[in-house]
């Protein structure tokens, strides 16, 4: 299947991830736009589950604290998802509960383990989430 502008489109929009990961994650689905998206919001196995379940709750449990302008999601040092964080807009605990969690899980599944999570402060700095 030929790679398309179209194609890539139809991921970055379905998954929220950027051009460059949306490409890289069509050229991994043989170029389907739908295998491609399946990857991102197919059903993982328990443990993989499990383990992205758990680092979803350390990084609410960040953010919850406050001061988090957005989430990333790093593979290879190149960022392939980042999540804005807008809780001061929706008020006190509504926006972390508002937060896109599932996007952020089904990017992990995609991608795997070899990413690494961090929470992009106001003030700048980084955390990563191990």
């Amino acid at each position: 299947m030929e790679l398309t502008i179209e194609a890539i489109e139809k991921v970055m929009n379905a998954t929220g991830l950027d051009y460059t990961a949306a490409k890289t994650l069509l050229a991994e689905s043989d170029n389907d736009p739908d295998k491609a998206i399946e990857k991102v919001t197919g059903e993982a196995n328990d443990e993989t589950r499990e383990k992205i379940n758990s680092i979803i709750d350390r990084v609410k449990s960040i953010v919850e604290q406050g001061n988090v302008d957005r989430i990333q999601i790093r593979k290879n040092e190149e960022i392939v998802l980042s999540v804005p964080v807008n809780v001061g807009i929706l008020g006190g605990l509504l926006g972390v509960y508002a937060a896109p969690w599932a996007l952020i899980a089904g990017a992990l599944a995609a991608f795997g383990f070899g990413c690494k999570i961090e929470v992009v402060k106001k003030n700048g700095t980084t955390d990563e989430v191990e």
